[in-house]
């Protein structure tokens, strides 16, 4: 019937959660098969794919839809398209869940890749806009313009966007899922640097070309929430993405500057390239005028937890046991990990002991638990009671660690992030 079959192994017969790697082993194991059987036909330049359900459709689809992704919209030499397809009735519906998973993933794994000339704040916005537009019946997109963020008083994102000839927007966007549109939503926020040169702190040149993936927060939370829309999920999600690019100008933050946030704390601007804690900052308490269930903030934003984890897995800082046990069990079924990092009040006392102002953006004692005191710092901005920040640096990119995905911008951790809003759909106990 077919003029090329692929054969794949998948490992262990019953391999399950693996507690010592914690995930799911079999799954994992579909999603490597399945992308490198998907790859040979691709190889092959063969339009269309069958794929063995393997005992976990979902889990199969995301291997083919994500093993194939590549970004090459602008050059003349592509890659032919396959189309993958099940084989077989046996779980369409999973099948179908896990081609929305992945094609969420691969929206991210878009905006993080392509140029920042092309992904500028205003375009990102637009890109969101456009795909949230077939959901028109319960999506609302507010692309917030730079007057707008100025009478919110965010003098915190203010100050990085003004470096820039590019201006700031603020993208607001409301999925309301829920039986009532009054339900408490969970409140995504994402940082949107679409490129970072790390102001007047510049960038060491060598490398600084990825930082065009320093919006992978926005992208991963907007996705996610696409996502959410896409399968139709009943719960409300807020998606508040703070977009600009951090540039060297004259009118740029300069190093001691002192800027104050949308809560009125003051803060010295002690390194212009610790600016996604500044954007997030404002962010963070405007996401309080929501009433929200939980805020779950992520963003690229520090080296120090490429240097803690690298991209084995995504650091979650949070007050709320709670919500970290919804991220883990998500994080186990989709393989895209998460592990748990401290907030202690040793690392505040490193960013509220300043000469200047009530916080630094920087701890005093410089690199030492870079991803904590970042941590710290944006605990300062907030009160609400269920809160976990994503520090997503270590695995914006991927060379060859995750075997279904191909070297390039990774869209990490978006599948977690829609697998935490099922099952916060599906859990209708609110935290104590």
């Amino acid at each position: 019937d077919y003029p090329s079959v692929v054969v794949v192994g998948l490992g262990k017969k019953n391999a399950g959660v693996n507690d010592q790697e914690n995930w799911d082993e079999g799954k994992e194991n579909i999603r490597a098969a399945v992308a490198a059987g998907c790859r040979q036909i691709q190889d092959l330049e063969i339009p269309c794919v069958e794929v063995d359900p393997c005992g976990d459709a979902q889990a199969a689809a995301e291997g083919a839809v994500l093993g194939l992704h590549e970004y090459n919209e602008l050059k003349q030499k592509k890659k032919p398209v396959v189309t993958p397809q099940l084989h077989g009735s046996a779980g369409s519906e999973a099948w179908q869940k896990g081609v929305t998973y992945a094609e969420g993933q691969n929206l991210a794994r878009y905006l993080m890749e392509a140029p920042a000339n092309y992904i500028t704040p205003i375009k990102f916005a637009e890109y969101i806009e456009q795909k949230l537009g077939n959901f028109s019946s319960n999506v609302k997109v507010h692309v917030r313009p730079e007057s707008w963020i100025a009478t919110q008083q965010m003098g915190a994102f203010l100050s990085v966007a003004k470096g820039s000839a590019e201006p700031p927007i603020f993208l607001e966007v409301h999925y309301l899922g829920g039986a009532n549109t009054s339900d408490s939503p969970l409140v995504f926020v994402g940082k949107g640097v679409t490129f970072d040169s790390g102001g007047i702190s510049l960038k060491p040149s060598l490398g600084m070309d990825a930082m065009r993936a320093d919006m992978g927060g926005a992208a991963t939370v907007c996705s996610a929430i696409v996502t959410a829309a896409a399968l139709n999920l009943p719960l409300n999600i807020i998606g508040l993405a703070p977009l600009c690019e951090n540039m060297p100008s004259g009118k740029a933050n300069k190093p001691g500057d002192v800027v104050r946030a949308k809560n009125g704390k003051t803060i010295q601007v002690d390194n212009t390239d610790a600016e996604g804690r500044l954007l997030l900052a404002d962010a963070l308490c405007y996401a309080h005028s929501f009433n929200a269930r939980a805020i779950v903030n992520a963003a690229t934003l520090t080296g120090a937890m490429d240097v803690a984890l690298g991209s084995a897995a995504t650091g979650v800082f949070t007050n709320s046991s709670w919500l970290w046990n919804h991220l883990y069990e998500a994080s186990v079924v989709t393989g895209d990990r998460v592990w748990r990092m401290p907030l202690f009040e040793h690392y505040t006392k490193q960013v509220t002991d300043c000469p200047l102002a009530d916080l630094s953006n920087v701890g005093k004692y410089s690199r030492a638990g870079g991803a904590c005191t970042a941590a710290a710092f944006l605990k300062e901005f907030v009160t609400a009671p269920h809160w976990a920040h994503l520090d997503i640096a270590g695995v914006m990119a991927n060379k060859d660690e995750v075997p279904y995905l191909r070297k390039g911008m990774a869209g990490r951790p978006t599948r977690t992030l829609v697998e935490l809003a099922a099952r916060l759909s599906r859990d209708s106990h609110n935290p104590k």
